[in-house]
């Protein structure tokens, strides 16, 4: 079973994934962030930027949903609000 750490890494890295696939320079900022702090987890195990960076993404990937729900999955959302607030 994947430890606290583990879901909100992959939570963060398929928010960095969706923010990839609708390449709207808008977003360049929040993406290139989701990297750096999914690399750094990677290398030191120490999780305080994805959770940091994943609570700025929620509401962007949340208003892109709005606006057109087949880019962002509820699933994405979900898994996201879940890492963050355990």
């Amino acid at each position: 079973m994947a430890t606290q750490d583990e879901k909100i890494r992959t939570a963060c890295f398929q928010a960095f994934e969706t923010f990839q696939k609708i390449g709207d320079p808008k977003n360049d900022e929040i993406q290139s962030k989701l990297e750096f702090v999914v690399g750094s987890y990677d290398y030191d195990k120490n999780p305080i930027g994805l959770y940091e960076i994943g609570k700025l993404a929620l509401p962007k990937l949340t208003k892109i949903k709005e606006k057109n729900s087949k880019l962002v999955t509820k699933k994405l959302l979900t898994d996201l609000e879940k890492a963050l607030k355990a």
